[in-house]
């Protein structure tokens, strides 16, 4: 199998993961802050996906995403505290498809007894791929990035649930703050180097609200169009 990026911009599996997220109260909308301090019309809270039905199904999209992305690795990462739980989730579920790999993740303090260190799980060794919920700025990314660096391995990608396809936040020069020409994922890509696989994007949230989505959902389109357009990449 050969590395491939992102998703495409919409197929079936993105579109039915947007229908989940939104049917199991993960995918909200209407007036949310961020951590930018923007007035989003939507909010993706992956900490949702709170009991094992739905912890199932997500799991079965990241490993269909990654199946079918193409992107070889040999180990799982998850960084702390949602990584953790991705990590172990997606490894079940890949087994279940016939790939058995292991999985790692860190903890936010290290252990001063017992085996000790920051890091538990499989030997983290080989081609790693990382795993989280969302890509917000790229900071838990380059954290995971050390740490894997550190024990001797290579980090390969990272996959995520939602790609929010916005501006990044920078401090400019002037020690002002404000929107950036790139995505955090496009950050991740172009100056991190990795590989970014998502299981769907804001295009697709766009393309279920404006088809798939009831009468009532459908009303939100404007306002999450509008947003892409102010703040999209």
């Amino acid at each position: 199998m050969t590395a491939a990026a992102t998703a495409p911009a919409s197929d079936d599996l993105a579109l039915d993961f947007v229908a989940f997220a939104v049917e199991s109260g993960v995918l909200r909308f209407g007036e949310f802050k961020t951590k930018a301090g923007r007035a989003s019309p939507y909010f993706f809270n992956a900490g949702l996906f709170d009991d094992g039905a739905k912890l199932g199904r997500l799991a079965e999209f990241y490993a269909r995403r990654l199946i079918a992305s193409g992107l070889e690795f040999d180990l799982l990462f998850g960084p702390a505290y949602k990584g953790i739980t991705l990590a172990a989730a997606v490894s079940i579920e890949l087994a279940r498809l016939g790939r058995n790999v292991p999985y790692a993740y860190n903890r936010k303090e290290a252990k001063d007894h017992g085996e000790g260190g920051t890091l538990v799980g499989a030997p983290v060794k080989g081609r790693v791929l990382i795993i989280d919920d969302v890509i917000s700025a790229g900071t838990s990314v380059r954290e995971s990035i050390a740490m894997i660096t550190a024990a001797g391995a290579t980090p390969v990608g990272v996959t995520i649930a939602l790609d929010r396809q916005e501006k990044a936040t920078e401090v400019r020069a002037d020690g002002s703050v404000g929107d950036a020409t790139h995505s955090a994922v496009q950050y991740v890509q172009q100056q991190l180097g990795l590989k970014v696989v998502s299981i769907a994007t804001l295009a697709d949230l766009l393309q279920y609200l404006g088809g798939r989505a009831d009468a009532a959902l459908a009303e939100h389109r404007p306002r999450v169009a509008a947003y892409r357009e102010r703040y999209g990449v």
